[in-house]
């Protein structure tokens, strides 16, 4: 397998574009990302993209094939992967190996995606089918994703004794990380009062502490050893890059399943912890050596509990580390630079590679606003329904 390195990246804002097509945001993000790497279409061979199950994709998830009629019909392979929220690094993956076979030099990884308002929903077009897990979600129980985060949040705070304000300052945290960044579609810092005062959605979690959904979209632009010698380009290595799927006997509650068989020796949310390992192993580095952290934060929980299922410290000690400003950007591992979900919002199929853009930035040293000082190996780690999870290591 050949060396891949992160060429660009591009990003368009997230937040809400009613006048803007899905299709529009996508081509804005590929453009910043073309401009960025310092290539041009010609130059791409190859378009990995997620597919939505919102909008775009000419209804059949082609994504990459309408970016590609629309403005680079050369031929090119056009692939579209789905994923749910973890589509993007499933994308990205895909690039990634489409280099490292030695199949292409440049490669590009994208995912767009403007969001129905509240609370994900049932994507459109399922039928009502009594063998489909998440049907039966919906008829039976009706209940939205913070439903699930609540019972995960609830437990945390029986086994390590959690409090109320600790779960609050972790939405401060990113609220504050995100008021430098111009990305982000939240930018106004916020208090533990003003998270105690928004409206309880499932306790103990608050709106404040749970991720709302916009529209925004992503892309990263990858390269082989090759191609930046020849270039002489700079580029980022991209040391460890790996999904995964869930293993049987996962405590964790797997949206769209609220209960399942508990096996000994088997890591809550396996398909993230199981690729992140990987991705670890790849790159050869240890959660010591992590600088920049950017992980999927769909509520102020996982802030405090995912960096401990990968193995950055021991369970319970998030609160404490917390509160010691140990997360912050200038602390001892930087969890969220830009903002997190919590700041950004769930376009669920352009977030993890808004993470990898997010990293790069911060290796580069050009996270104007909110960079981590000297960042030299950054991560992430993202999730999506159906048990997909994946992550990311780039180091310089």
């Amino acid at each position: 397998m050949r060396p891949v390195y992160a060429l660009g990246a591009g990003v368009h804002p997230w937040g809400k574009w009613p006048d803007k097509p899905q299709l529009q945001l996508a081509l804005e993000a590929m453009d910043a990302a073309l401009a960025d790497a310092g290539v041009a279409w010609p130059d791409v061979q190859a378009l990995a993209a997620a597919s939505s199950r919102f909008e775009g994709g000419m209804g059949w998830g082609l994504h990459a094939n309408e970016v590609v009629q629309a403005v680079a019909e050369q031929g090119m392979p056009c692939i579209n992967v789905g994923g749910a929220c973890a589509a993007g690094v499933i994308a990205l993956q895909s690039a990634y190996s489409l280099i490292a076979s030695g199949q292409y030099d440049v490669v590009a990884a994208l995912g767009a995606e403007r969001m129905p308002k509240g609370f994900i929903p049932r994507p459109p077009g399922g039928k009502d089918d009594r063998t489909d897990n998440d049907y039966l979600r919906w008829v039976t129980m009706g209940a939205t994703n913070p439903a699930y985060w609540a019972i995960e949040a609830r437990r945390r705070q029986h086994d390590h004794g959690t409090t109320a304000e600790t779960l609050a300052k972790a939405s401060v945290l990113m609220r504050r990380n995100a008021a430098g960044n111009r990305y982000a579609r939240y930018r106004d810092p916020v208090g533990v009062e003003e998270v105690f005062a928004s409206p309880m959605v499932a306790d103990p979690l608050h709106l404040l502490q749970i991720c709302p959904v916009s529209d925004g979209a992503a892309a990263v632009i990858l390269g082989s050893e090759d191609f930046v010698k020849r270039s002489g380009k700079p580029a980022v290595w991209v040391a460890g890059c790996a999904v995964g799927s869930g293993q049987f006997g996962d405590p964790a509650r797997r949206i769209p399943t609220i209960a399942t068989t508990v096996r000994e020796g088997i890591p809550h949310t396996s398909e993230v912890v199981g690729a992140v390992r990987r991705a670890f192993e790849m790159a050869g580095v240890a959660p010591k050596d992590i600088d920049v952290l950017e992980m999927a934060d769909n509520t102020a929980w996982h802030i405090l509990a995912w960096p401990e299922l990968f193995g950055f410290y021991e369970p319970g000690q998030g609160d404490w580390m917390l509160e010691n400003g140990k997360l912050a950007i200038d602390g001892e591992i930087a969890v969220n630079p830009s903002g997190g979900f919590l700041s950004f919002g769930e376009a669920t199929t352009a977030q993890a590679l808004l993470q990898v853009a997010e990293v790069l930035w911060q290796l580069r040293g050009q996270a104007e606003g909110h960079q981590v000082s000297d960042a030299k190996v950054g991560m992430t780690a993202v999730l999506g329904l159906g048990a997909n999870g994946g992550s990311v290591i780039l180091t310089r």
